[in-house]
């Protein structure tokens, strides 16, 4: 059976820090990533969950709920604009991302200069979309005026992050994932599969991602994660198979103003029949566009990953491997197996 080339890594690795992500990806996947993430450690380690704690801090947002959600160190309770504030007044802290960024980039410029990471691999900082915290984390009615001011924000960690990072050494990854939840109308928090933008759903949220592949410049890479979730390793909803996957990538394609370098779509374990994967007959992506498909599952390994790269090659006979989402949940001692998991059915580049 022909291999899959290459493999690429969603974002969240289950390690302690930065410092072992990298390791051990550039150990065990080394010549098969083009790009590595620094795992998101620490208080990332659960996606956006961390979000609600600093957006807390900001005058005029409060917190929804008179006790504290605990989630390890972290409190997920929801938001909401106070009575009477105007949003587009409202000013939010530094939301984290170009902080971490700068410090795990300094990680892997020293370990590149060791000779643990090869030359030419990028650093790759994965950051959600605007709209998969405002979608998660405020009500529904409060969408539409606070979304703008969060993708301000937002916009301005892309800033930071293009500033401390040399543009050779770097890979921006968009995360949708609320995203589906709205197209598979499952949305958190109310709304359902309706909008926000009083625009059409689909059209709305591709041109969204339209927008934020644009605001990062021709000389970065720039990649998408497609997404139906993860908690406790289980999607929100199981797509029916990829059409609504391929049909997003193929507007976003379509949209941008720039190409594309790669786009990640998931496949949940039990899906290695073929009616899963036809739909990808009619993924029109670049020819610089890079498709990766999450077929790499730690429950069955080498095994299922084969059946699945099997029911896959008809449709799209050049792909890389995947985990369907971030590892950073997986069991603890989990994540080795994963990894070389990734290797033993992927090619080299």
């Amino acid at each position: 059976m022909p291999q899959p080339q290459g493999a690429h890594l969603v974002g969240s690795v289950n390690y302690d820090d930065a410092e072992t992500t990298m390791r051990r990806a550039a150990t065990l996947l080394g010549d098969r990533l083009k790009r590595i993430p620094d795992g998101e450690p620490g208080r990332r380690f659960h996606w956006i969950m961390w979000q609600p704690d600093i957006l807390g801090q900001a005058e005029g947002i409060e917190r929804v709920g008179e006790h504290p959600i605990p989630l390890r160190m972290l409190d997920a309770r929801p938001l909401r604009v106070s009575d009477g504030v105007d949003p587009a007044s409202i000013e939010f802290p530094p939301l984290g991302y170009a902080h971490a960024a700068e410090e795990s980039y300094a990680i892997f410029n020293r370990l590149r200069d060791e000779g643990v990471i090869a030359p030419g691999t990028k650093f790759q900082v994965s950051l959600p979309t605007p709209l998969a915290v405002v979608g998660a984390y405020f009500p529904f009615e409060q969408r539409a005026a606070i979304e703008p001011v969060y993708r301000d924000a937002m916009y301005r960690e892309l800033d930071a992050i293009l500033d401390t990072v040399p543009h050779d050494d770097l890979a921006i990854q968009w995360d949708n994932a609320v995203e589906f939840g709205i197209i598979e109308n499952t949305a958190p928090r109310g709304g359902g599969a309706a909008s926000w933008w009083g625009d059409d759903v689909w059209t709305g949220l591709t041109k969204r991602s339209a927008e934020q592949a644009s605001r990062v410049p021709d000389d970065v890479e720039v990649g998408f994660h497609l997404c139906y979730g993860d908690v406790a390793e289980k999607h929100f909803i199981e797509p029916t198979d990829a059409g609504n996957l391929v049909r997003f990538a193929n507007m976003v394609t379509k949209a941008a103003s720039r190409p594309i370098s790669w786009i990640h779509l998931p496949v949940p374990i039990e899906r290695d029949d073929d009616a899963y994967f036809a739909p990808l007959d009619g993924l029109e992506l670049s020819d610089e566009t890079e498709l990766y498909l999450g077929l790499v599952h730690r429950e069955d390994g080498v095994e299922g990953a084969q059946r699945r790269i099997a029911a896959a090659l008809p449709h799209t006979p050049v792909f890389g491997v995947a985990t369907e989402c971030g590892i950073g949940r997986a069991p603890s001692g989990t994540t080795d197996g994963i990894l070389s998991t990734h290797a033993e059915v992927a090619a080299p580049w």
